[in-house]
């Protein structure tokens, strides 16, 4: 018999004596342990020690407090915490305020963890996420919901990248949350920095004009350094070369529903190449010469454009201009492979060389899905049409109300941009010859 056989305590209080005011010793409570199968008291029972001859170890730990704490780091980091930390390079509040102005209206949010682990063959996959320590308290929530929601039942890695050092609390909060391995890498200066042939008094001219102009981010240096490595360099990173699939993971985002299925073996299995949740149009004062730049390079390497590509997605007029729309990249499940091409890296080095990354404030969102668009067949695109995504405001969440029971989803349909005017994904529908939810008309 173990001690797990005899889990079963039975605390008899004795009743205080109505003389008495106040407790003594002699009033505590007896304890008397029984046998949870046989329903026998056990006599001399001692805790911690074996009992009966099914006992080699004496295998039950004895419990907890309830107040023990165990506090990560060392005296070492008293030093290092009067160190000043990078302000993060997002602003949510900033980031709510251009949407509201677009589309009006926020967003209903919320959680619930998932269970068990699922066996299977895994995918060479990992969770990327680019983040500073003064994110980590809005960052481990994400990580928290990604985990309870998919990671615990396929325990895959998770490579965290920073422009300065991690902090220890940072590795020891969110290493004790990830069910994979969790790796913290330095982005190299060369990655987040002004290349050579940048003209920084231009750029500098062009962060000024777009801050008059009031555009999100308009004057900020950072968020031009982050869409820059985001669209060329995330990938290149010595931690990243093992993986042939990442899933971007952003501070602040939610997933509403169980994902009970392995998402990087599904685009393996379905021969697909980029997956997403949200596509939306890109701010048209943030690239106004990115189309112009693109057709530059088509015309220097039309070998890279693919038979049955998704043009008439990102152009109403077969290529003449750009429509803006684009996939929302702070949610990707996508290959690494296409990012290595030679189609992709070509691109992207003539993007580069351009300086539009810094003279005006292009996205690596628009950059991706241009490229996934023109580089790709069609059909190596997918829509998660199941995961329920949240990043401020916007909302992806199923509309059938059977499949969010089924899924314990926590959205709300009301909540879904999928098919609203300034969405596209109504055209992404209709583009790629797919047939809406019935219920997409009660949400548009």
């Amino acid at each position: 018999m173990t001690l797990l056989g005899i889990a079963t305590v039975v605390v008899l209080f004795l009743l205080y004596s109505t003389s008495s005011s106040s407790f003594s010793l002699s009033s505590a409570p007896s304890v008397v342990y029984v046998d949870s199968k046989s329903g026998n008291v056990i006599e001399n029972f001692v805790p911690g020690q074996g009992h009966g001859a099914g006992d080699s170890q004496g295998d039950a730990a004895a419990p907890l407090a309830n107040d023990a704490v165990v506090k990560a780091g060392d005296g070492n980091n008293a030093e290092k915490s009067e160190k000043v930390e990078k302000e993060p390079i997002k602003d949510a509040e900033k980031e709510e305020a251009a949407a509201e102005q677009q589309i009006g209206g926020k967003q209903v949010m919320g959680s619930k963890p998932g269970d068990c682990v699922i066996l299977g063959q895994r995918a060479k996959a990992t969770f990327v996420t680019l983040a500073r320590n003064l994110e980590l308290y809005e960052l481990v929530k994400a990580i928290r919901n990604v985990e309870d929601r998919f990671n615990r039942k396929f325990h895959y890695d998770w490579v965290f990248l920073n422009d300065e050092e991690f902090t220890q609390e940072f590795k020891d909060v969110t290493g004790s949350i990830v069910s994979g391995t969790a790796k913290y890498g330095l982005v190299p200066k060369e990655h987040w920095g002004y290349p050579d042939w940048v003209d920084q008094e231009k750029a500098k001219k062009g962060r000024e004009a777009m801050k008059a102009a009031k555009i999100i981010y308009g004057e900020s240096e950072s968020y031009r350094h982050m869409c820059r490595f985001e669209s060329g360099f995330f990938y290149r990173h010595e931690l990243m070369q093992e993986y042939d699939w990442y899933w971007r993971v952003e501070p602040g985002i939610q997933i509403h529903c169980d994902l009970d299925y392995d998402l990087f073996r599904y685009m393996e299995e379905n021969n697909k190449v980029y997956g997403f949740t949200i596509s939306i149009h890109e701010f048209v004062k943030t690239i106004p010469t990115l189309w112009d730049t693109t057709k530059e390079f088509l015309k220097l390497h039309p070998e890279h454009v693919a038979k049955d590509n998704f043009m008439d997605f990102i152009s109403d007029d077969n290529g003449e201009t750009y429509n803006l729309c684009h996939f929302w990249s702070n949610f990707e499940v996508a290959s690494l492979k296409f990012l290595r091409s030679k189609a992709y890296m070509d691109y992207f080095e003539h993007l580069d060389k351009s300086g539009g990354f810094f003279y005006e404030r292009w996205g690596d969102a628009p950059v991706h899905s241009i490229a996934v668009s023109l580089f790709l067949p069609k059909d190596k695109i997918h829509y998660f049409h199941d995961v329920g995504y949240n990043h401020g405001v916007y909302t992806q969440c199923p509309l059938n109300l059977e499949f969010r029971k089924q899924h314990k989803c926590t959205c709300t349909p009301s909540s879904d941009f999928t098919f609203r005017g300034y969405s596209c994904g109504k055209k992404y529908f209709e583009k790629m010859g797919l047939e809406k939810p019935a219920e997409w008309v009660d949400y548009q």
